[in-house]
């Protein structure tokens, strides 16, 4: 069962309250998206470090109900 773009940005908010999120939906089958997170929990923190946070609180989901997410990272200015 696909994952809703309402979904993701939910479980992101629960671990990084502070975040902002932008996705879409690449393919139209809610199962590739595109995500753009800014959290001030980035800062200081390697790409890597940054990413697996979100990984983190996309838990199982990531892999299994989503298959496939571009993900961008920022700090915010």
């Amino acid at each position: 069962m696909p994952m809703s773009a309402a979904e993701i940005e939910r479980l992101i908010k629960a671990a990084l309250p502070d975040a902002r999120v932008e996705i879409q939906d690449l393919a139209g089958d809610g199962d590739h998206y595109r995500a753009i997170v800014t959290s001030e929990a980035f800062r200081g923190k390697t790409r890597l470090q940054q990413h697996q946070l979100v990984y983190r609180a996309l838990g199982e989901k990531m892999g299994n109900q989503l298959h496939a997410l571009a993900l961008e990272t920022r700090v915010p200015s």
